[in-house]
């Protein structure tokens, strides 16, 4: 039986306390990042939602920032996890972006690297540590 994943851009406070939940339990409890670390610039950002068959089921935004654009929080459920439900947030989110986008770019927890190599990203510079967490920094290329 297919299970149907959805993401979609979502400014509704329901939906938006969903977002948050799967980040906090995600990023604050599974990982351990800072909660004060987790909250900024939301009000500046894009979130979106997916769900798999209308059960919420990971989070992702993005924001304009002075260098470009950053695609960021990117969160799925553990329960989620290895059912594509990233692969869908990041190619919504990519579309989701202003045609004008020039610069793109994230950071990548380490184990997260591989998935966004698939959309065109690129590594750029040393691995780094963010909230306890290793990372790269990674371009879009066009």
């Amino acid at each position: 039986m297919s299970q149907q994943i959805s993401v979609k851009k979502v400014t509704e406070p329901e939906l938006l306390d969903e977002v948050f939940a799967i980040r906090r339990e995600v990023f604050v409890g599974e990982q351990n990042c800072p909660p004060e670390l987790e909250w900024e610039n939301e009000d500046v950002s894009n979130h979106f939602l997916a769900t798999i068959d209308g059960e919420p089921a990971g989070a992702a935004r993005w924001r304009k920032t002075e260098n470009g654009y950053k695609l960021e929080r990117f969160a799925v459920l553990k329960q989620f996890r290895g059912k594509g439900v990233a692969q869908e947030l990041v190619k919504t989110v990519l579309t989701d972006l202003p045609s004008d986008a020039g610069y793109v770019y994230l950071n990548a927890q380490i184990q997260a690297v591989g998935l966004y190599k698939k959309f065109g990203f690129e590594q750029t510079g040393p691995q780094f540590e963010e909230a306890g967490i290793q990372h790269f920094k990674m371009e879009l290329k066009k």
